[in-house]
């Protein structure tokens, strides 16, 4: 056994460790104990993990398969990432459709966890732009997939958390672009209600939107933030420069509990609020900064110290009441005094994805992480579920690891219905903590 962590470093676990490529097979690396796919581990809580059992590690299978320049159909082996993607399509002209926060995540944990990025609104899920896949079972079957053939596996593989088997390749279609460059209107909004409003009038004339979000102030400051919006730029001669790799930042070691507290995180919102002197801002950048900014910064969870971080994310109904659960729920965080300087607020669309067990659905979504603080935090973390909940809302399985059961089912009611599709030989320490 093997001392392992998810990317947020709580909860660990103790697991045998396997690295797949073409020459084993999961009937053989079963041997009687339960097994789960394993990309990069950038999953926050305990979806990742499968304590006591064994991981099969898909690094090793990261090879491209083929493309077509024409169309930007790319077909590669599930341990790809997409910073290897995105080293190849870029100088064809083709980006990745829908991108998380970070480029180190593999083509099948964005499958797996149906990742979504600043532009559900305009293109939904990872999953929507998923072809096919081969899925290989651990009775050693490999079943060809997509919306035409084995439908219903497609779907339950699709945010399946990788309990339905192990991908080994996938075929996705990219999107043309003119320019890697990002155009950028920054602006500045005082509260959630400004948010709305400039959520809903961006929509339609903007590709990418999302928000940093204040969320330790009061008061007047309350709700306060910085709304992002971009489109891929037209080519210029200039990119070039903004393109150019730049130094890299380490944490190379756990910063001291005492260096993230109230008052060291409250200044931090303050000076990146004011940051920008104008109330809008227009630049072109390139699109790491856009994309991926924490990507600079290497080992940047090392930031919480040995102790680590949750990661909140929820999904409620968008409600512009003063009542409304957003508000709730960031005044609850506000109060609590445990905010961070990483949060971000969104809107999602009604795109509907074909996974059956996916997280993003119309409404406002806000993610943030906590410092680990015990159990203050753990109460914390009930008292947000009983408002997601109490609105109709879900939580995101890949950026949890608190979630109670009975939550976690009545966000997701097609649970029953997906276990059917569960590889009797797969599980993971989250499935077994939210349904036993």
């Amino acid at each position: 056994m093997e001392d392992f962590q998810s990317w947020g470093r709580v909860p660990r676990a103790e697991q045998k460790i396997e690295w797949f490529d073409w020459t084993h097979d999961l009937f053989r690396i079963n041997n009687g104990e339960k097994i789960l796919p394993h990309g990069l581990g950038r999953s926050y809580g305990d979806s990742c993990l499968n304590d006591n059992q064994k991981i099969v590690v898909t690094q090793r299978l990261n090879r491209f398969i083929s493309f077509d320049s024409n169309l930007g159909i790319l077909r590669c082996e599930a341990g790809t990432t997409l910073a290897q993607i995105l080293e190849f399509s870029l100088a064809r002209g083709w980006f990745i459709p829908v991108t998380p926060g970070t480029k180190f995540v593999t083509i099948g944990g964005a499958i797996a966890n149906d990742v979504h990025g600043k532009n559900h609104h305009r293109a939904g899920t990872f999953g929507r732009h998923v072809r096919c896949f081969e899925l290989l079972r651990s009775d050693g079957s490999r079943t060809l997939c997509s919306l035409t053939q084995n439908s219903d596996l497609f779907n339950a593989t699709i945010a399946g958390l990788g309990l339905t088997g192990l991908i080994t390749w996938a075929e996705i279609q990219l999107r043309r672009i003119d320019s890697p460059a990002i155009d950028v209107e920054s602006i500045k909004f005082s509260n959630l209600d400004e948010f709305l409003e400039l959520s809903a009038s961006s929509d339609a004339g903007f590709e990418h939107t999302v928000s940093w979000l204040d969320c330790v102030s009061s008061g007047t400051a309350f709700g306060r933030g910085i709304f992002m919006r971009g489109n891929h730029a037209k080519a210029s001669s200039n990119d070039s420069k903004l393109l150019r790799a730049k130094p890299l930042i380490g944490v190379p070691f756990n910063l001291p509990s005492f260096v993230l507290n109230p008052l060291s995180i409250k200044l931090f919102n303050a000076a990146y609020y004011h940051r920008l002197t104008q109330k809008v801002t227009k630049q072109r950048v390139g699109y790491n900064p856009f994309f991926y900014p924490l990507d600079g910064v290497l080992n940047w969870n090392r930031i919480y110290g040995k102790r680590g971080f949750f990661q909140f994310q929820c999904v409620v109904p968008v409600d512009s009441s003063s009542n409304s659960p957003i508000k709730k729920i960031l005044k609850t965080i506000v109060d609590s005094g445990q905010g961070s300087f990483l949060a971000v607020i969104k809107n999602f669309g009604s795109i509907t994805s074909p996974g059956m067990m996916s997280f993003p659905r119309a409404g406002t979504t806000l993610a943030l992480d906590f410092g680990n603080r015990g159990q203050s935090t753990r109460d914390l973390f009930n008292r947000l579920d009983s408002l997601v909940s109490d609105a109709g809302g879900a939580m995101y399985p890949a950026k949890d690891a608190l979630m109670p059961g009975a939550s976690f089912r009545r966000y997701y009611p097609k649970w029953q219905e997906f276990v059917k599709f569960i590889d009797p030989n797969f599980s993971s320490s989250f499935w077994r903590r939210v349904v036993g």
